[in-house]
């Protein structure tokens, strides 16, 4: 059903006439180029000069957490506040986030901004949130200028046309430079083994096994452990149960499968390969080399471990075990710090970490039906997506967190050594990495208009950013950054549909209860398998895919495919 949460009819005040004469005063006349790096004006893309500045907090609400936030305290926080008059009252999600979501999402009472990820379904269905069309095309000319020619990308459905979000976590141009998932060893370990190939599950757990024996235990005589993963919650995901079409040549669709050329729709622990990876980990458990506590540690417990030094691996992405491995370079435990690695089952696969999308929209920022003053919450939003505001956001302040030399933005050493070192305090302090997830901006490797790149995830930046250690075990491996180890994006296809996680969902589809089901039992059947003496492996599963098939996973991977199908008919018009 079509949502009637068009704008126009919202805001007919006195803030509307001050925000269309601010938006006549910032035309941004290249908004129509087709290179975000061409020939911009800078300050035609900064839209807060003549905004109305009062103060004014709005709520704000998100599914992910940001344990560094400060109530925009921070260095780059109080700047946006004084170029917007806005600051930000956050809750971010603790515990389970699409369950917050759905108790916010029938309350009937909403925050003024709110980032729910693929719960913004629930939020739409509400009504609680506004369509944008409106609000972009005439107050936000560095959005439509950040998504030019994508437009029609950020529309909710084939059914439902609206834009109800402004994309954040999709960026426009993105380059991947470096890699922060795969499977991670310690460079201690592969020092230590004289830099072993590490390119399958047999590599990494030789490492691992030949390490213990040198090794068993730390110099406090604390034991050492062999893999730990991050079972807790939605980390499961991460770090359990994704990895196994990783590793097995899939793409990163979600608890799907979709085949590239036909878009034939599986649930992918329904693929025979996924089976031997998860037999694989239940070998590692019966080795003894896999963490006792991996299905029952929190999130805090796991991150703690690693801070210890104790853990030669993982299989996680660094933003999620990154605060662990951060205490360790602030303690200059360099040795400690984990390489990134290209792992798969055998070598008959390619690793899929890398597999292209294109730009996929979804995820974002919605403004809601109470938000007290849209005009302006599009209008800070806007701020955020002009190159002074991604400049801002991504570099910090001029003479305090970069220079400018020559002409190119330079990042002074003892900045970028706490930048790396010393991340979380300096997170808190500068601001810097804080608001990148609240509008639309460009990706790593697009150039600004003055010829230095929006954000500071370029190659000559990465590798500044790398102590000796590890540049000298990427050495070892004949790389520059750990991206050079895994396959690269032109040796796949492009999805058409972008990703499968991405596609909303109606919350009155089928497919929610039919996903939600299949999920409760694969996240008891999965720990159960890998925890299983080697003998009773084959029965646990075969018993697993039997409750799939009278959970109607049949039927969910049909709804899929509907879905599929229709986000690239959408996106092909």
């Amino acid at each position: 059903m079509k949502r009637e949460m068009k704008w126009s009819g919202l805001v007919l005040t006195t803030t509307l006439f001050a925000g269309l004469l601010a938006a006549c005063g910032n035309n941004n006349d290249n908004a129509g180029n087709a290179s975000p790096g061409a020939s911009a004006n800078p300050s035609a893309t900064s839209s807060a000069s003549e905004e109305n500045l009062a103060p004014l907090t709005m709520t704000f609400y998100s599914e992910d957490p940001n344990p560094n936030w400060t109530n925009m305290q921070d260095e780059v926080g109080k700047v946006l506040t004084s170029k917007t008059g806005i600051s930000l009252d956050a809750e971010f999600a603790v515990g389970d986030p699409v369950q917050k979501s759905s108790l916010i999402a029938a309350s009937g009472e909403y925050p003024d901004l709110i980032s729910a990820k693929q719960s913004i379904s629930k939020f739409v269905d509400a009504g609680a949130v506004l369509d944008l069309t409106d609000l972009i095309d005439q107050y936000a000319p560095n959005i439509k200028k950040v998504f030019e020619g994508q437009m029609g990308r950020l529309k909710y459905s084939e059914e439902d046309p609206a834009i109800y979000v402004i994309p954040s976590y999709s960026t426009v141009g993105q380059q991947y430079f470096n890699a922060g998932g795969g499977f991670e060893l310690q460079h201690r370990v592969v020092k230590e083994l004289g830099y072993p190939q590490i390119k399958t599950v047999k590599d990494f757990e030789k490492a691992i096994k030949d390490y213990l024996t040198l090794h068993p235990k730390d110099e406090n005589g604390n034991p050492n452990i062999g893999l730990s993963l991050n079972a807790d919650d939605w980390h499961m995901y991460i770090s359990v149960t994704n990895p196994a079409f990783l590793a097995t040549g899939g793409a990163d669709d979600g608890e799907f499968h979709i085949d590239v050329d036909t878009t034939e729709v599986t649930y992918h622990f329904r693929r025979p390969e996924e089976k031997e990876y998860f037999r694989w980990l239940n070998h590692m458990n019966a080795e003894g080399l896999l963490d006792k506590e991996s299905f029952v540690q929190k999130y805090d417990q796991y991150k703690a471990k690693i801070a210890t030094g104790r853990v030669l691996g993982l299989i996680d992405q660094d933003w999620d075990y990154g605060d662990g491995e951060k205490a360790l370079k602030a303690e200059g435990k360099f040795e400690y710090g984990y390489g990134h690695y290209p792992v798969t089952l055998t070598e008959d696969y390619k690793e899929a970490s890398f597999w292209p999308t294109g730009f996929m929209a979804g995820n974002g920022v919605s403004i809601s039906k109470d938000n007290p003053d849209p005009v302006r919450a599009i209008k800070f939003l806007d701020y955020l997506a002009s190159d002074e505001g991604q400049v801002l956001m991504n570099w910090g302040i001029e003479g305090k967190h970069y220079n400018v030399v020559d002409g190119k933005r330079v990042i002074p050493e003892e900045v970028n050594n706490r930048k790396v070192n010393d991340a979380t305090n300096f997170q808190k302090e500068s601001g810097i990495g804080n608001y990148n997830l609240l509008s639309a901006h460009y990706g790593d490797g697009v150039k600004d208009p003055t010829g230095n790149y929006y954000t500071t995830s370029f190659p000559e930046q990465i590798v500044a950013g790398f102590n000796d250690v590890e540049k000298e075990v990427l050495a070892a491996y004949q790389a520059t950054t750990w991206r050079d180890l895994f396959p690269k994006e032109e040796e796949f296809k492009v999805r058409p549909w972008g990703a499968s996680w991405n596609i909303p969902v109606p919350t009155e589809s089928e497919s929610v209860v039919l996903e939600k089901k299949l999920q409760d039992i694969t996240w008891k059947r999965i720990p159960q398998a890998i925890l299983a003496k080697p003998e009773e492996f084959d029965k646990i599963w075969d018993d697993y895919q039997k409750e799939l098939l009278a959970a109607d996973v049949e039927k969910a991977e049909d709804l899929r495919e509907e879905l599929v199908k229709a986000r690239v008919r959408m996106w092909s018009e």
